[in-house]
């Protein structure tokens, strides 16, 4: 069993927000690989199923951002799992838009739901990285992370959110490598 989950803040209002790009991502792998309805339990929305041989859980912590790291600790402790099991989608500022990269460990940058799970856990969860680039100023990464994105980016998004889709089962055999350059190959085709 693995966990993967996706970071985001839980309503309508926050939708389409670049801060919501993890919630995005689940939605997506959910619909592609035909997972489970969507229930509430660990705090959060969950849904099960199997990408190629692996059996996962999608989890998106209704807590808030701020709070991830209890929801997914929660899921974690039911089915006896240690942040080994843990994969944690979420934005990157620091990375290109619509760019993706894979690391175990790793620093903050300042993003609160890594924050909080990492005070759950310890830093050791493997991270996508969804690049959602910075704007340039630091008084402008506020509503730009917290901002929707633009109707130019939505077919970039939807892109984005297809290939990450298609090309998980990479990720789930645990080929980080070979996950990051599928997702690049199908993106640079489109």
């Amino acid at each position: 069993m693995q966990i993967w989950t996706g970071l985001g803040n839980p309503g309508a209002q926050y939708a389409l927000h670049r801060h919501n790009v993890g919630f995005m991502a689940m939605d997506a792998l959910a619909e592609v690989h035909r997972f489970g309805p969507w229930q509430k339990k660990f705090r959060s929305l969950v849904s099960e199923g199997r990408i190629g041989r692996n059996r996962l859980l999608l989890v998106k912590p209704q807590t808030f951002m701020n709070d991830s790291g209890d929801a997914v600790q929660q899921a974690l402790r039911f089915f006896k799992l240690d942040e080994e099991a843990l994969t944690v989608f979420h934005d990157e500022l620091d990375l290109a838009p619509f760019k993706v990269k894979v690391r175990v460990g790793g620093g903050l940058a300042g993003h609160n739901g890594l924050r909080s799970i990492n005070a759950a856990l310890g830093p050791d969860f493997r991270r996508v990285r969804i690049g959602i680039g910075h704007p340039g100023h630091k008084d402008k990464v506020t509503p730009h992370v917290l901002g929707n994105y633009a109707k130019s980016e939505m077919e970039p998004l939807s892109d984005l959110l297809g290939a990450l889709s298609a090309e998980a089962e990479w990720l789930a055999d645990g080929d980080d490598v070979r996950f990051m350059s599928e997702v690049a190959r199908r993106l640079q085709d489109d």
